[in-house]
């Protein structure tokens, strides 16, 4: 008996060359036609879904709102223009002090203000250009940021201007992606962020550790905002894939999904209640959905407006929506008339984020002309 006789083991007979049996030709064909069918099963239960919401899609909010009394006509200006930044300003969040701004640019700078004075009270220079995220902590000690480094990094801030804070950087996050938005929760200890990976996910800034992810996106998730509540365990995401996806935070599950736009999602906003949010998109329109009616409930767009929108906010009350958009302007919609009631001109590039301060007595503007703008 020879022990170097080369044996057929079991684990190599797999792979020689065998006629298939009957059975096996029988598994192999239909993988596309259980594809094609699973497929069409799906688009059927979608229009079954389509088909149920209509049903409850009984009136418009602008029939509701007939009665309602028109807003006339205010006046909204600058009243404040922050230079500073070198390149285009892609993102700026407030402080809960209701003065403080922080802003991010494609300069790879991120930069606090005052905006009362408009004087800089701390610059941090990011290893990377475009840094399209940043966020205020809560406590008002912190900063969070990121972008083309597909990172998300926590900076505290201190009392003392000359402090470096790049020394005491915190890595938080980590994507497969840039990173496209980040807010944090209701305490210091927890940031979200979306990324350009198709994936949100909930992270413990001290640790660093991925507390939940969020799968639900097909393609880059572009922003996202959590629900006012106090309680709120919720918040909504929207991206590339043109949808809007709202998800429970501890359980890490879509639990609603809105796909009317018809073109990339760049910003979505929760009502003040908590019980509706709007979106704003490529495709050139504001859209509201009603979390409680599951469907979309008004559009706010017009013939004349061919650009899309980047960045939405509401006012305090939520009868006003302020939209950023790609032709350097800002409208105001009444968000039961469905009607604009203003807009407004003074940036020379597009408008990139917007974002109401936290008493409501003004908002702030960032735009690809390197400044921000506060308005009121």
């Amino acid at each position: 008996k020879n022990p170097f006789r080369c044996r057929s083991l079991p684990a190599q007979r797999k792979y020689m060359r065998s006629p298939p049996t009957p059975e096996m030709a029988t598994q192999e064909v239909p993988l596309n036609e259980t594809l094609a069918h699973l497929k069409t099963e799906s688009e059927t239960l979608k229009s079954k879904l389509e088909e149920e919401r209509a049903k409850l899609h009984d009136v418009e909010l602008h029939q509701v709102a007939e009665k309602v009394e028109g807003l006339g006509q205010f006046v909204m200006k600058t009243r404040r223009t922050l230079k500073g930044h070198g390149n285009k300003v892609l993102c700026m969040d407030w402080c809960k002090d209701k003065r403080r701004i922080v802003s991010s640019s494609q300069d790879g700078k991120v930069i606090v203000w005052d905006a009362f004075t408009t004087n800089k009270e701390h610059a941090v220079t990011m290893p990377c250009t475009w840094v399209m995220a940043c966020a205020y902590a809560p406590s008002g000690c912190a900063v969070a940021c990121g972008g083309l480094d597909n990172k998300c990094s926590v900076y505290p801030l201190s009392l003392d201007k000359n402090e470096n804070l790049a020394a005491k950087k915190k890595s938080v996050a980590m994507h497969t992606n840039y990173l496209s938005a980040c807010s944090f929760t209701n305490s210091d200890m927890q940031i979200l962020t979306s990324s350009g990976d198709g994936t949100c996910a909930l992270w413990d800034v001290e640790s660093g550790q991925l507390l939940q992810s969020f799968h639900g996106h097909a393609a880059d998730v572009l922003c996202l905002d959590l629900a006012p509540s106090e309680t709120g365990n919720t918040f909504v995401s929207g991206g590339c894939d043109k949808k809007a996806n709202v998800w429970d935070m501890r359980s890490g599950q879509c639990i609603q999904s809105f796909e009317t736009h018809e073109s990339d999602i760049n910003s979505v906003r929760y009502y003040p209640s908590g019980d509706a949010f709007a979106s704003g998109s490529d495709d050139a329109t504001c859209r509201l959905y009603d979390l409680r009616a599951d469907r979309e409930v008004a559009i706010y767009s017009k013939d004349s407006i061919i650009f899309g929108v980047s960045s939405v906010d509401f006012s305090l009350s939520g009868r006003l929506l302020f939209g950023g958009y790609n032709d350097y302007t800002i409208n105001v919609w009444d968000v039961l008339k469905g009607t604009r009631v203003s807009i407004l001109f003074g940036h020379e590039n597009r408008v990139s984020t917007l974002r109401v301060s936290p008493d409501g007595t003004a908002f702030c503007t960032g735009s690809w002309d390197h400044t921000l703008r506060i308005w009121a």
